[in-house]
């Protein structure tokens, strides 16, 4: 691969694909040996983006015909159903220029609900299983709400992997540590994936309640910090949790995330098409000179899945700022699954 700032970024970490289209990925792929990215991540937003493009059409109608040979297109879980098999049958397309795991995330209606997330969970990785992707190459993402995090904790007993999405303060990274998640997903903005809900590409750059350019985000962003003190604190702990950040809107992110040494980073087709396209910078500029918060050893040393998770919603509850963040996530991929529902449902009608 040519010296670019993609090249650049693999060099120092490891970088996976927020996309569900094939394409990204193969072009990416194309001047390595073996495959660019290690993971492919994926959300509410992006499944929603994949099925309105005429290029995905024949893969829906498949997942809608698959879901249809055993259950009743009237039957209330018929649009999830389908939403479930088509995000695997989009996971699969992408699989081969892969070396790790395929993520799904669970529905946003079930983020505060343990027994419906793991069923929800479950449900995807057999999916994954029954089209040929073993569990071992599965992740499932679960908003990092209290009642996910202990989720993710039964889950783990099961032999299935997760993610901590929609990750926004420490407590919320110690808990996912506790339920033993493969990885946290700090998101450095909420709203990066409006477009995929909207199509109004222009106002997540334009309307300051949505994204703000900082010049150095790695020292500016109001998530750095946390993401600095998340990988600090890990290494303190020794832990195998490793930090994904998510949700990025210009390569300038891409180079202070960088700057803040996580392990991962999932980026977006058209970031990566840009950074492909960008030189690569000093090194100067990839250093944050950021130090680690001190934080209350109650705080690093509080049992966060205890009680069903009662000192995770106590924390969040304190939290106003992340809580508001946490909620707008949530109520983004909630949108965008109901809108994937009603287009799956006008699509049904239509061969009625």
């Amino acid at each position: 691969m040519a010296s670019t700032l993609l090249s650049q970024v693999g060099e120092l970490l490891t970088v996976d694909i927020d996309c569900m289209d094939p394409e990204v990925a193969k072009r990416h792929t194309a001047s390595t040996v073996t495959p660019f990215f290690c993971d492919m991540t994926s959300n509410q937003a992006i499944v929603g983006g994949e099925a309105r493009r005429p290029e995905q059409a024949a893969l829906l109608r498949l997942a809608i015909d698959q879901v249809k040979e055993k259950h009743n297109p009237d039957s209330d879980s018929f649009p999830q159903d389908v939403i479930d098999v088509f995000t695997v049958l989009l996971a699969k397309q992408v699989y081969p220029y892969l070396r790790g795991n395929m993520h799904a995330q669970t529905s946003p209606p079930a983020a505060f609900d343990i027994q419906k997330t793991v069923v929800h969970a479950r449900k995807l990785v057999g999916l994954f299983e029954a089209n040929g992707i073993p569990k071992s190459r599965v992740c499932i993402k679960i908003p990092t709400t209290a009642e996910g995090m202990v989720a993710c904790a039964q889950l783990k007993t099961e032999g299935i992997q997760t993610l901590a999405t929609c990750l926004f303060n420490v407590p919320q990274a110690l808990a996912a540590h506790q339920a033993k998640c493969v990885y946290v997903a700090p998101y450095f903005n909420v709203n990066a994936y409006y477009y995929f809900v909207t199509r109004e590409e222009l106002r997540v750059h334009f309307e300051p309640t949505i994204w703000r350019e900082y010049a150095a985000p790695g020292k500016e962003h109001p998530m750095s910090q946390v993401i600095f003190d998340v990988k600090a604190i890990y290494g303190k702990f020794g832990s195998k949790t490793k930090v994904m950040p998510a949700s990025i809107v210009t390569p300038r992110e891409v180079i202070g995330l960088v700057s803040l040494k996580p392990d991962h980073l999932t980026i977006s087709g058209g970031i990566l098409d840009k950074l492909a396209a960008l030189p690569q910078v000093a090194p100067e500029e990839l250093d944050s000179g950021l130090k680690i918060t001190e934080f209350a050893e109650e705080i690093l040393s509080a049992d966060y899945l205890a009680s069903d998770g009662i000192l995770l919603k106590e924390a969040l509850e304190k939290d106003v700022e992340s809580t508001r963040k946490l909620n707008d996530a949530l109520k983004l991929f909630d949108e965008a699954e109901k809108k994937t529902k009603e287009y799956i449902h006008e699509i049904a009608l239509k061969e009625h």
